[in-house]
C-alpha cells in the first residue's frame, strides 16, 4: 500500500496554483500532466472609481476560499497536494505595523497622477527623506536622449508610496518610528500561509529591516502551517503574474511573444539574457532564473481591456459578455466611431497618466451595435500599437506569438489582431497561463531540480 501520510496511504499526487489576479482570485488543482482537476474563484470589489484597492484580509480570506474549493472540486484530499505555486499581480503595495496600516493599493489606482505629471515635469526630483536626486530633462534633443529615460507613471509603486507618505499622517508617523513594513501580495500571502516563517528576503533581494521577521525552513519559501488546510503544503514557487504567464505558454526562446489579456493587456518578448531599456513606455522585466540562467523580457502593457468591456456591459450595451463576438460581427463597420480605452490613462506608447477614455465620431446613425464593435477594435488598436513599438525598440525577429486571458476568448478581437499585426496568434485551449505557470515552476521545484526562481 506504500507509505502512510497523515493516515492516508500514498496516492497519485497534485499542484494547487493560485492565481491573484485584478478582479478575482483562482485556484486551480493540475495533475503530473497539466491537466486541471478542479478549480475555485471568488472576485474583488473596489471602494471607489480612482481609488483602486484590495482589503488584505478579503484576500486572504479569499486565497483560502479558492484552495479549499478547488481540491473539493477535484475530489481530492488536501494530503494528496504535493506542493503550492503563486502567482500574484505586480505594483501593488501596502504598508503595516503586523496589521495592514491600509489596504492595498493597486498598480490601477490613479490617486497619484497628479504626483506623476509633477515628477516628469519637474528637472530635479528627491525622495521622500532626499536621499537621492535624479535629473531629469525634458527636451527631444538627441544629446540628451538618455537623461530622458527616466518616465514615471501611475502604475510605478514609488510614487503611489510617496502619495500615501504624503496623505497618512499616520503612516508618516510609523516610518519615522521604525515601526511600519512594506509588503506586496506575495509577502503577505507568504507571511500569512507560514505564520510568519516564509523565507522571503533572500528572494526579494530587500533589507530585511523593513519586512516582518522571517525564519529560514527545509522548503524554498517556506510550508503552509498545518492550521489553515488540514495539512503542511510546501510552497514551491511565487511569481508575478506575467512572468508566470510567459512561462506557462511555453515562451523559452528569444524573440517568443506573449499577449495576456485580462483586465489589462499585457505583452512581453523574451529578450535573452540581456534586460531592454526603452524610450517608448517598455521595461525591463527578470522572467525567471534557472541555476546561472537568468532570462528577461521586455514588456508594455494598455490598462484598458476588460475593463473597457465591462465598462460597455455595466452601460446596458449587452447582457453577457459572450454576445459580443456576434453584436460586433453583425455590422461591417464601426461606422466611424472610435473608442480610446484610457479608463486609467494611456501606457505605452503615449504614456500619459492623465489620458481620458472617449467615444469619438457619434453621429444620428450609431447604434449600440456600433458602439460595441469600436470598443472592441479599440483593444486590437492597442495590442498594434504595443507590437510596433516592441518591434521598433527591441529589434528582435518575432519566432512566435501567444495569447491568453479570458478576452482572448473573443473571436473577433483575436482575429482582428492578427490581422493588424500580420502575424498568426496560437491561442491555447486553456487560457489561465498565470496559474499554469506558477504550476510549472512549482513541479520543477518539487522535483528538486536546480535553483529556480
Amino acid at each position: 500500500m506504500g507509505t502512510q501520510r497523515n493516515g492516508f496511504s500514498k496516492r497519485e499526487t497534485f499542484i494547487l496554483s493560485v492565481d491573484v489576479g485584478t478582479t478575482s482570485i483562482r485556484c486551480h488543482v493540475y495533475d503530473k500532466s497539466a491537466s486541471i482537476r478542479g478549480s475555485c474563484s471568488v472576485s474583488l470589489l473596489y471602494p471607489q472609481p480612482g481609488w483602486v484597492e484590495i482589503d488584505p484580509e478579503d484576500l486572504w480570506k479569499g486565497f483560502v476560499t479558492v484552495v479549499k474549493g478547488a481540491v473539493q472540486d477535484a475530489g481530492l484530499q488536501m494530503c494528496q497536494m504535493e506542493s503550492l505555486g503563486i502567482s500574484t499581480q505586480r505594483a501593488t503595495f501596502m504598508t503595516n505595523t503586523g496589521k495592514p496600516f491600509h489596504n492595498f493599493i493597486t498598480w490601477q489606482d490613479l490617486r497619484a497622477a497628479e504626483l506623476v505629471r509633477s515628477w516628469n515635469g519637474s528637472c530635479t526630483m528627491k525622495t521622500v527623506h532626499g536621499v537621492m536626486k535624479m535629473l531629469h530633462f525634458l527636451t527631444r534633443q538627441k544629446r540628451f536622449l538618455a537623461a530622458s529615460l527616466v518616465v514615471f507613471t501611475t502604475q510605478h509603486v514609488s510614487l503611489r508610496l510617496v502619495w500615501a507618505l504624503n496623505n497618512i499622517p499616520q503612516l508618516r508617523q510609523a516610518v519615522e518610528d521604525g515601526s511600519c513594513y512594506f509588503g506586496t501580495i506575495d509577502t503577505w500571502l507568504l507571511y500569512k500561509l507560514t505564520k510568519g516563517c516564509g523565507f522571503v528576503c533572500s528572494l526579494l533581494s530587500i533589507p530585511l529591516s523593513i519586512l516582518p521577521r522571517v525564519q529560514n525552513t527545509s522548503h524554498k519559501f517556506g510550508t503552509c502551517d498545518p492550521s489553515i488546510f488540514g495539512v503542511p503544503i510546501p510552497i514551491m514557487s511565487v511569481m508575478a503574474d506575467q512572468q508566470a504567464a510567459m512561462f506557462g505558454e511555453c515562451c523559452f526562446d528569444i524573440g517568443d511573444v506573449k499577449i495576456t489579456m485580462g483586465t489589462g493587456t499585457f505583452m512581453d518578448i523574451n529578450t535573452g539574457n540581456k534586460p531592454h531599456t526603452s524610450v517608448a513606455g517598455l521595461y525591463p522585466l527578470v522572467g525567471w532564473k534557472i541555476g546561472a540562467d537568468v532570462v528577461y523580457l521586455a514588456e508594455g502593457n494598455a490598462a484598458g481591456t476588460g475593463a473597457a468591456i465591462k465598462w460597455a456591459q455595466d452601460l446596458e450595451l449587452f447582457s453577457d459578455v459572450t454576445e459580443t463576438e456576434a453584436i460586433a460581427t453583425s455590422v461591417d463597420d464601426s461606422d466611424g466611431v472610435y473608442f480610446v480605452p484610457s479608463f486609467s490613462g494611456l501606457q505605452a506608447p503615449l504614456n500619459d497618466p492623465k489620458a481620458c477614455a472617449s467615444l469619438m465620431g457619434l453621429k444620428p446613425s450609431t447604434s449600440k451595435r456600433h458602439l460595441v464593435r469600436a470598443i472592441l477594435e479599440s483593444i486590437a488598436f492597442r495590442n498594434k500599437q504595443l507590437f510596433e513599438v516592441m518591434l521598433r525598440e527591441t529589434r528582435i525577429p518575432i519566432t512566435k506569438i501567444r495569447a491568453d486571458g479570458g478576452v482572448c476568448t473573443n473571436n473577433f478581437i483575436m482575429q482582428l489582431t492578427a490581422d493588424l499585426l500580420g502575424r498568426k496568434i496560437e491561442r491555447p485551449s486553456h487560457f489561465d497561463m498565470s496559474c499554469l505557470g506558477a504550476a510549472f515552476v512549482a513541479g520543477l521545484g518539487t522535483d528538486n531540480s536546480s535553483d529556480i526562481l
